[in-house]
């Protein structure tokens, strides 16, 4: 009977042994803790992490791709240009055929102005500008009408006898000899017919720096068409004064194409020449730091808009 008995409480089928011994090997596990990052989570930041930097590395592919230097400060060019297709612009204007673009595009040279002429265009600007600025980040002054910035509006330094000794026959001449040889590149770069071409208004220097905008005037940064912003503009030529990244920063001029922007980085006697319709929509950087020194010399095929004399009327 004993024995009977000690076999039945040893049985694997006894409920008592099995229960304990389900309650010792559920502890076990409970006493198992869980890792407190498991192999998933781990892998799940990884794989989120790579996409992040792919991201990062590809955006910056892309700009990088998107972004050329035309024409960098450091070095000098003889001559350097990008032809582009002539934009519908033109179209209407059939009867100026003779002097209208045959080639669309932009040219750069450092060598067309020699320093000397630039070094005299800079000081005939600073000394206009000590006369007036405007109270935003850009100021002009316009050779043909006489339009000075001054606060939040324009003066006439023709008509104003406080200004009239501002400028000498001496200032006139050297900004007449670099119009002349400006307007004759330009015939010869886009196919224009010499005695077609005339200067037109505004002509102007422009000193740009950081200060924060006051009035619309100031907004030079705004992506635009300069034949759309000027009716009688065919061809622009911009005469650079100072030197990017030594006398200003920020201040690049930017060319906005369909799969690329190209940038010009200014210098002094650098000068850029483009036709002026919508194949070169561009824009100027802000100015960072420093002032930023430009002359704007514009030529027109109608004679309507023809100017001719520079200096008081």
């Amino acid at each position: 009977m004993s024995t009977a008995v000690r076999r039945k409480r040893n049985s694997p089928n006894n409920p008592v042994k099995k229960e304990k011994e389900d309650s010792i090997l559920s502890k076990k596990k409970n006493d198992v803790k869980e890792p407190l990052v498991s192999w998933r989570k781990l892998l799940g930041r990884f794989l989120f992490t790579v996409l992040i930097l792919g991201v990062i590395f590809f955006s910056t592919m892309h700009k990088s791709v998107n972004e050329i230097i035309f024409a960098s400060q450091r070095e000098t060019i003889d001559r350097r240009s990008h032809r582009v297709n002539c934009s519908p612009d033109y179209d209407k204007e059939k009867h100026l055929a003779s002097c209208l673009p045959k080639i669309c595009g932009r040219v750069v040279t450092d060598t067309l102005i020699t320093p000397e002429e630039a070094q005299q265009l800079l000081k005939l600007a600073k000394k206009g500008f000590s006369y007036g600025e405007s109270d935003g980040g850009a100021s002009i002054l316009d050779l043909y009408s006489g339009a000075l910035s001054m606060g939040r509006k324009f003066v006439n330094i023709y008509k104003n006898p406080e200004y009239a000794n501002m400028f000498t026959e001496d200032d006139f001449k050297v900004y007449r000899n670099v119009k002349t040889k400006i307007q004759s590149t330009i015939s010869m770069e886009f196919g224009a017919m010499p005695n077609d071409l005339y200067p037109t208004q505004p002509t102007f220097f422009s000193r740009i720096t950081s200060k924060a905008a006051k009035t619309i005037h100031d907004e030079y940064w705004h992506p635009h068409v300069d034949k759309e912003t000027y009716e009688s503009f065919h061809y622009t030529s911009l005469l650079y004064l100072s030197n990017y990244g030594v006398t200003f920063s920020g201040g690049q001029f930017v060319f906005i194409d369909k799969n690329i922007n190209a940038t010009i980085e200014p210098k002094l006697g650098r000068l850029s020449m483009f036709t002026s319709g919508s194949e070169n929509l561009h824009y100027v950087e802000k100015v960072v730091s420093g002032e930023r020194f430009a002359l704007t010399i514009s030529f027109t095929c109608d004679k309507k808009f023809a100017i001719k004399q520079i200096g008081p009327k």
